[in-house]
């Protein structure tokens, strides 16, 4: 029983190490936070209640330590993103090079809960209903951040002014 928990925790790395690089930039700061997943996912192995996909409840641990991380690191301010796009490939055309380098900055600027959508959604290929159990939302919040996420992520790559947030009026 051991082994087929383990082989499930490690049939997630792949998965976890591209939502992290995605979500953390820096590829030091992504294999922490992938490194630190899969240790309190091994911790708590058995507190997990096997009401979804391992790699979903695995994703939600990497969700909620992201976090964590960025609200400690408002307490004490650093320079977080670097202007450098890691793992580019040399066989890459310069052009390719430049249209990924323009892309993994547009996600960047992306708020948080867009951008964690938004890669869960296109990369990592969970359904509406698995993001929505990992980052604890309704359904329909997962599909207004990703409506918004794509709008803005267009607008960035296209060079457009970013809409003004919708107001509500009473």
């Amino acid at each position: 029983m051991v082994a087929q928990h383990e082989a499930e925790i490690v049939a997630c790395i792949p998965s976890l190490r591209r939502y992290a690089r995605g979500l953390a930039h820096d590829p030091e700061c992504a294999d922490d936070l992938v490194q630190d997943t899969l240790e309190r996912a091994w911790k708590r192995f058995s507190m997990w209640q096997r009401r979804g996909a391992v790699r979903a409840w695995m994703f939600g641990i990497m969700h909620n330590l992201h976090i964590d991380r960025l609200r400690s690191q408002r307490r004490t301010p650093e320079d977080a993103i670097g202007d450098d796009f890691a793992d580019t490939k040399a066989g890459v055309a310069a052009g390719d090079r430049l249209e990924l380098r323009d892309l993994e900055r547009a996600l960047q600027r992306l708020p948080v809960e867009h951008r964690e959508v938004l890669l869960l959604v296109g990369v990592e290929e969970l359904s509406y209903k698995e993001i929505a159990t990992v980052i604890g939302v309704p359904i329909g919040t997962v599909m207004s951040r990703l409506s918004r996420a794509r709008e803005r992520l267009r607008a960035e790559l296209e060079g457009r002014p970013i809409a003004a947030k919708i107001q509500r009026v009473k």
